[in-house]
């Protein structure tokens, strides 16, 4: 086992990346040409980007710092966007030509809307991460090897999680079948760190790995890491909650002034009538920049990472 070569933390994220992934060569293939690529921007996946390693089933291992939208998805949420776009358009302009020309930018949701369910995604894995450590710890205590508290956190997930697609259950099994397969636990770790881009599945890998190599009290180590990476995660998902009541009344906000101003112009409309006009489109123009800028604003304060 010791003859297994090991994948060190030193190891470069680029690098990291190349492993995961089947790549192509540069400029070759769809994801090569000009349109594809922009499609992938947005959020559109195709075959050459699918992940290289496989779980005890077959399935392929999702990179978690990425996500990739089906065509199928990417379509009904790109014409969802341009609905959206084209709508509140209207309620601006009252003109459909001007609407259509903004109806493009809607577009752009399935790019948004990616960022925010690969987001998601980590942030499940990290909280079923968590659970994962607090089973570890309590295997560790018990006085099992580190090996087997491996075995018994799959058994324990199993039953947090009765769902067998599980991300953190699909992970655990993978890296307790690579290690009967002959693999280093620290290298099976290292694999799903490199993939999960989350900091305290990394640190915790990287500690691992380190005590393996270097020696020492391995399972007093793993112990208290695992219960400071805890603590950690309890504390950011206080946080989150704290955050989730502020982000709801930022989109409150957001959806007011397109809200007020569809009710004046069915409540009122002889008194919108001058600005669907002249000078008066210049005014809605100028709003509807302030607007989306606030927006902009609301999103980017919003957005904390914890």
């Amino acid at each position: 086992m010791n003859a297994v070569k090991r994948s060190g933390p030193a190891e470069r994220p680029a690098a990291r990346r190349e492993a995961v992934y089947s790549a192509v060569p540069a400029g070759e293939g769809k994801s090569g040409r000009p349109v594809y690529r922009w499609l992938d921007w947005l959020g559109l996946s195709f075959p050459e980007r699918r992940a290289a390693g496989k779980d005890r089933g077959g399935e392929a291992l999702p990179d978690y710092g990425e996500y990739h939208l089906s065509a199928g998805r990417f379509l009904l949420l790109a014409l969802a966007g341009c609905a959206l776009a084209f709508a509140g358009a209207y309620l601006f302009y009252r003109s459909v030509a001007l609407s259509l020309l903004f109806a493009p930018a809607g577009m752009l949701f399935p790019r948004f809307r990616r960022r925010s369910l690969q987001a998601g995604r980590q942030e499940r894995l990290r909280l079923q991460f968590k659970e994962a450590l607090f089973s570890l710890t309590s295997s560790l205590a018990a006085g099992r090897s580190v090996e087997n508290a491996f075995f018994a956190a799959t058994e324990d997930l199993a039953l947090l999680y009765p769902d067998p697609h599980t991300d953190i259950r699909r992970e655990f099994a993978a890296i307790c079948h690579r290690f009967e397969n002959g693999e280093p636990l620290e290298s099976a770790l290292r694999h799903f760190a490199d993939r999960a881009r989350i900091d305290e599945i990394s640190h915790f890998a990287d500690v691992f790995t380190t005590c393996k190599r270097v020696g020492g009290d391995l399972v007093e180590v793993i112990k208290r890491t695992s219960q400071l990476i805890g603590d950690k995660l309890e504390v950011q998902q206080e946080i989150a909650v704290m955050l989730a009541r502020k982000r709801f009344e930022s989109r409150v906000m957001m959806a007011v002034p397109f809200v007020f101003l569809a009710f004046l112009g069915f409540a009122a409309p002889d008194y919108m009538e001058p600005l669907y006009g002249g000078f008066g489109y210049v005014l809605l123009t100028a709003g509807l920049a302030v607007i989306l800028a606030c927006c902009w604003a609301m999103i980017r304060i919003m957005s904390i990472r914890l």
